[in-house]
């Protein structure tokens, strides 16, 4: 999750207190007719999903299991939302699970909210941050979260606003790198299971609006939705490239979400 322990935000922290959306609403209002792929030539590519669970050492546990993967970074800068959390590695990817260590926050809220473990936030690297940010908030979307690290700026997107799930737009310095990941990534081990993060789901009310809501503000990178139903809306599903093609199609749970795998 974004936050360096060096560099604390720089500004615009939101309490955000819930992934219930009213975002058709507004939408309707700034864009009555239509939408428009903004973002055709520049980049924007899946680095990062992050779960969230009661308990973190048990996620570890289940995940290091399931994925064969090791606990590659632990932030303490996330402290500053309440969290503690893991990062793993798959191929040039991340994998993070947080978990509240304080009340009232935001993670604790979504748990309670889902009756349980489950998926919290898609992490993009751009590499055109600011003209991003300057898109998407001329059709009315906030920010609950601006900050720097080391070597990288990030912004998360309003639930409300985006719909659907938390979403982060982060620009490192470099392109490639990932500072969010701590200074060990690249000398991991690899995964004997998975070798990289393919795609996730979103399941929401309304999954064609959504879809052309996301492709609106430019965001609509390696997602699908699907329709929620009488369930809570959120990222339920991550599908991963497996190792052994053998595998392909399967699928298990981990953290509340639905890891499938794909050759």
């Amino acid at each position: 999750m974004p936050l360096s322990s060096q560099s604390p935000p720089t500004k615009n922290v939101t309490n955000v207190t819930s992934h219930v959306v009213d975002f058709r609403r507004a939408w309707r209002t700034l864009v009555p007719i239509g939408f428009q792929v903004v973002y055709g030539s520049s980049m924007i590519r899946l680095r990062q999903i992050a779960l969230v669970a009661h308990s973190l050492d048990h996620a570890v546990t289940d995940i290091s299991a399931a994925l064969d993967v090791d606990v590659i970074y632990r932030d303490p800068g996330v402290g500053f939302f309440g969290l503690h959390n893991a990062l793993f590695c798959i191929g040039d990817q991340f994998l993070e699970v947080v978990s509240p260590i304080q009340e009232g926050t935001t993670a604790g809220r979504l748990l309670d909210k889902l009756g349980g473990d489950g998926g919290y936030m898609a992490l993009y690297e751009v590499d055109d941050l600011d003209a991003r940010i300057d898109h998407v908030k001329s059709l009315g979307i906030r920010t609950v979260w601006e900050g720097t690290g080391d070597a990288i700026r990030g912004r998360h997107l309003h639930p409300r606003d985006t719909g659907g799930t938390l979403v982060s737009l982060d620009q490192p310095d470099i392109a490639g790198e990932w500072a969010w990941g701590g200074p060990q990534w690249k000398s991991r081990r690899a995964s004997s299971v998975v070798s990289a993060i393919d795609s996730f789901t979103v399941s929401v009310p309304d999954a064609d609006f959504a879809r052309q809501h996301w492709t609106q503000l430019g965001i609509n990178a390696a997602v699908r939705f699907v329709p929620c139903g009488d369930e809570p809306e959120g990222l339920t599903e991550v599908t991963m490239k497996c190792v052994d093609s053998s595998r392909d199609g399967g699928s298990f749970q981990l953290c509340g979400v639905t890891i499938t795998l794909k050759a």
